[in-house]
């Protein structure tokens, strides 16, 4: 039986900030109490949803429009267009209403409501292309990044183009850094689902510049492992797994690469909210899945880091649909 442990939070430490984004970063690390390899070992969880989106692409949203004000490519009150899965556009929403940038997303009914209608509420104009049977494709991805260039064209507006972004890494690279201090420079391997593959990439920069011989461990879809070779497939894994090797990606940049289902991924992020109250979505199942693999290769006292992406919130629909009944008294 684990003993309770009471932890006072003083309120009048927390400081006022300027606005909201001065609220982006400095999350806090976490190790799993109860899902844990059978091996032994630890798995330290970054807990992204603190972010004030709920998830880790508000670093990179910020880092992309601040760039880009930088050096004239997006004037003051200047348009700006994305396609994505969901949270890059919450993140880009977010950031853009403070700032003042009318938002176009390019976006489908493959995502999640809740990414959608956040979106919306945020102020962005969605331009939503149907997916087949719900499910994540090549295709798919193929045709937002069409639609969306087609409006950066007819609008002159600002295309951040995540997929080929390079604006962003400088975000992950401080998030680097925030794990190495606060996994005190010890750990062996870092864990990350790969979407575009820009977090895994700069974070990989920002730990191996600390130490080299850190793991870095890139996963995807079992149903579309497109980086390890195998056929592109449809897959239920919100913001990863586009079906293509993606222009971020790089050779050498994953000592290994896990392959993770969707039914896996699904199911330890229920596991995760029953555990360890740890609220996240598939990409964050999917990351502590391969985790404690890795875990179990490098063996006892390996101490393996990976991220939880975002909040459960933006799946309440999904995850509940994948609830088993319970049964009746």
């Amino acid at each position: 039986m684990l003993a309770r442990q009471c932890t006072t939070i003083d309120m009048d430490t927390r400081p006022t900030r300027p606005d909201i984004l001065h609220a982006i970063g400095g999350t806090t690390m976490v190790p799993l109490r109860r899902v844990l390899p059978a091996k032994g070992g630890t798995i330290l969880l970054k807990v992204e949803s603190e972010n004030p989106t709920g998830s880790m692409k508000d670093r990179m949203a910020l880092a992309m429009i601040e760039a880009a004000e930088a050096d004239g490519r997006l004037p003051a009150g200047g348009r700006v267009v994305e396609y994505t899965g969901g949270s890059t556009g919450v993140s880009l929403a977010l950031v853009c209403a403070v700032k003042g940038h009318a938002l176009d997303i390019v976006t489908s009914d493959a995502f999640s409501k809740e990414k959608l209608d956040h979106m919306a509420i945020l102020g962005a104009r969605l331009h939503v292309i149907p997916s087949q049977g719900g499910g994540m494709t090549e295709k798919l991805t193929r045709d937002m990044i069409a639609a969306a260039g087609v409006i950066a064209q007819e609008t002159g507006a600002y295309w951040t183009d995540q997929m080929k972004n390079r604006d962003q890494l400088s975000a992950y690279q401080a998030l680097a850094d925030e794990i190495w201090s606060q996994a005190g420079g010890r750990l062996d391997a870092f864990v990350q689902s790969v979407g575009t593959a820009a977090s895994l990439l700069g974070i990989a920069r920002g730990l191996r510049g600390h130490d080299a011989r850190i793991r870095m461990v890139a996963v995807e879809p079992a149903e579309s492992a497109v980086l390890s070779g195998g056929p592109a497939g449809a897959h239920r894994i919100d913001g990863i797994g586009a079906g293509f090797v993606v222009p971020l990606w790089e050779a050498g940049l994953a000592d290994a690469i896990e392959r993770v289902s969707t039914e896996e991924a699904t199911a330890m992020a229920l596991r995760l909210g029953r555990e360890e109250g740890l609220f996240a979505g598939t990409s964050t199942g999917a990351n502590v899945v391969a985790a404690l693999r890795t875990a179990e290769q490098l063996g006892p006292h390996a101490t393996v880091v990976s991220v939880m992406c975002d909040t459960g919130m933006k799946y309440l629909k999904t995850l509940g649909a994948a609830l088993a009944p319970t049964p009746s008294p």
